[in-house]
């Protein structure tokens, strides 16, 4: 009961309190250390970023995660370095099974690789897989997994394109009051 009630309140914390600090250091200390995300170098998660737990996300080098953006954590999300993910994107890792009698809730794992980049309000639902490169446009809702490189838009997204494999950039978008 207690244990349950402090989580509750950590997250209370985070997402009313923590993610509207102008300060990124303050945030990602307390991302780092409360909320025990691992984050890699020059990574940053901007203003009014929600999550639903603790724990349950990666991100390694390089990554920028815009404002507004709600976080599923109860399943886990990595990112691999490089990414971009823009505002008001969604990433899911929960949902109900449609065939449960019970409507049992289930967590899946949501992986995003080097250099993809999600557009602004996309949706990434819960299980899928965005592989190195890919790219999602903005609005769009991911239902499956993307392969390498493939540009995706639409609702549900469909292949739409492909991009460039020799990827040579690095994400470093800092801003100082974001």
């Amino acid at each position: 009961m207690i244990k349950t009630y402090l989580s509750e309140l950590r997250l209370y914390i985070c997402n009313n309190l923590v993610c509207k600090i102008p300060s990124h250091t303050i945030r990602l200390w307390f991302y780092k250390n409360i909320m025990k995300f691992k984050i890699g170098t020059n990574s940053y998660v901007y203003l009014n970023c929600k999550f639903d737990s603790t724990l349950g996300l990666t991100m390694k080098n390089n990554v920028v995660i815009n404002p507004r953006c709600r976080l599923d954590t109860r399943g886990t999300i990595t990112i691999g370095e490089h990414v971009g993910i823009a505002e008001d994107v969604i990433i899911l890792t929960s949902d109900h099974n449609v065939h449960s009698k019970k409507f049992e809730g289930r967590n899946l794992a949501v992986r995003i690789d080097d250099y993809a980049w999600v557009g602004t309000r996309a949706m990434i639902l819960a299980g899928v897989t965005l592989n190195k490169g890919c790219v999602v446009a903005a609005g769009s809702v991911v239902t499956k997994s993307i392969p390498p490189y493939e540009i995706w838009a639409g609702v549900p997204a469909k292949k739409i394109g492909v991009r460039d494999k020799d990827l040579l950039y690095v994400i470093n978008y800092k801003r100082v009051f974001h």
